[in-house]
This record gives C-alpha cells, structure tokens and sequence, in this order.
C-alpha cells in the first residue's frame, strides 16, 4: 500500500456500529463496562488521495463528529484531526502511517478528564466493503494501554 494515498478507499456512506467504554481509561473487563451505538459515516477523498474527510452522526446521541486527515509527504506522515459537535473544538492530531500489511497505526497526546494521555488509533480490516478502527489511551507513556472505543464500518451499497 501506497501511504500517500492510505485513506483513498475511504469514500462513500457507511452505517457504523461503534463499541465505547463507558470509561475511557477503565480496563475493566465485562460487557457492563461497554456501550454500543448506531451511526452514519459520510466520507471523501481529496488532493488526488492525500486527504480525507468524514462527518459522523451518532443519531441516538444527538451528536456528530468529523475527521480531517492529511497527509504530508516531507515526513510520510498522515495526521488526523477530530472534533465533535459537542464541544465545537478540534483536539490534537495523531500522527502515523500505513504499515506493509496495510493497517494504518496514529499516535498522539491529548487530554482526557484533566489528565494527559497518549492517544493511538488504528486502522485495520480494510475491505472494498468496509473498515475497523479502534481508539487507546495510555496513561503511562505508552507501556500499556486501554482500548476504549471500536467502529465497525459497513459501506452502504446503492
């Protein structure tokens, strides 16, 4: 895989079923400790692949998020920007690449709850018809870490 073009698959409307603790630096383990919840990704490629751009609606929670990703061939690096509708900020970007086997891996260092944290992302089940990501936050530098959302992307077919 190409990693100024990772992200050019990434087009078209998805039904998402997301998977997030209910504590995000919880690692308990149970069902108890996890909620699941629908949404409708709509996503676009732009600059010829080395951009991506998304809107998700969580229509059960009566929000929505959006991603903007970029990448800059200086450093063979994507960095990916999210911001939610609820608070109206953009939070810090992940930075990271594709690797040969095509999962795409995004670290970066963000705020949780007043405490800071290392944030990674990870792209991988890349299909024609569909993508996982998952998010994890470290609160000791990356030693160990708690995944605590998951999105199962689905392509809607026309």
């Amino acid at each position: 895989m190409d990693n100024s073009t990772g992200f050019a698959f990434f087009t078209g409307t998805y039904d998402v079923v997301n998977r997030q603790r209910k504590d995000f630096l919880d690692p308990t383990e149970g069902e108890e400790h996890w909620q699941e919840f629908p949404g409708v990704l709509h996503a676009s490629a732009h600059f010829d692949g080395r951009a991506s751009f998304d809107e998700i609606e969580f229509p059960t929670r009566g929000s929505k998020g959006l991603t903007l990703r970029l990448y800059d061939p200086a450093a063979d690096a994507w960095s990916l920007y999210w911001a939610s509708s609820r608070t109206g900020t953009l939070f810090p970007p992940v930075v990271g690449a594709f690797q040969p086997d095509g999962t795409g891996v995004f670290y970066g260092d963000d705020e949780y709850e007043g405490r800071k944290v290392k944030v990674r992302y990870i792209w991988s089940q890349i299909t024609e018809t569909g993508a996982h990501w998952e998010q994890a936050f470290s609160v000791d530098g990356g030693e160990s870490w708690v995944t605590n959302w998951h999105m199962h992307k689905t392509r809607r077919t026309v």
